[in-house]
């Protein structure tokens, strides 16, 4: 399941479970679309790889035999930040962008 962490990793911005601005890696590093789109460009700077649109977890339980949505499964409340430098990610950034998520 995954965590829905609270924040942007780079600029700290919030990203409460509901946002449509959460951009996530397969590895769950979370960042808001303007960190994805221009300082990331796209490159998770932990992994190399793209991001994707976080989902939207409902809030509600919708099935009598599971216990679903936010209610039952918060959203993390452990704020992340990335502990890679400016000059890290600019670097790695630079390496990667040309290439498509999944030529990396």
């Amino acid at each position: 399941m995954l965590e829905l962490r609270p924040n942007c990793e780079l600029c700290d911005a919030d990203l409460p479970p509901h946002s449509p601005m959460a951009y996530i890696c397969s590895y769950e590093c979370t960042y808001c679309k303007p960190c994805v789109e221009t300082v990331l460009q796209n490159v998770c700077p932990t992994c190399g790889g793209g991001f994707t649109r976080r989902p939207l977890r409902p809030f509600n339980n919708y099935r009598d035999t599971y216990k679903l949505g936010l209610q039952n499964n918060p959203a993390s409340q452990e704020r992340i930040h990335s502990k890679w430098t400016e000059q890290e990610i600019k670097e790695l950034v630079q390496k990667l962008k040309s290439l498509l998520p999944q030529e990396r």
